[in-house]
């Protein structure tokens, strides 16, 4: 369908950049659904940045998704022309430290 989505990067902070089919860009926020259930795995990092795409859903490989309704529901646009100003990280999302 036309909102599927095309492209998903994980970025710092938990954030995810989307992109759907029908050209809607933005960064949706995964850090309030990481003390609920299934998300809970997606604290680890590295896990974290396994997100994929199967059948338009962002997914990773235990299962969990997110659909592309609540994706467009509750993300930051960037509008479908705008190129996203942000670094694409694959390394970890940046955590606050105990300074030493």
């Amino acid at each position: 369908m036309y909102w599927d989505v095309k492209t998903v990067k994980p970025l710092p902070d938990y954030r995810i950049y989307v992109e759907t089919e029908d050209g809607q860009k933005g960064i949706f926020d995964l850090k309030p659904y990481l003390d609920h259930g299934v998300f809970r795995e997606l604290r680890d990092v590295h896990y974290f940045n396994q997100a994929g795409i199967l059948f338009g859903a962002v997914t990773w490989p235990h299962e969990q998704d997110i659909a592309p309704e609540t994706l467009l529901a509750e993300m930051v646009p960037l509008g479908p022309n705008l190129a996203p100003d942000i670094e694409f990280e694959r390394d970890a999302p940046k955590t606050s430290r105990p300074s030493t």
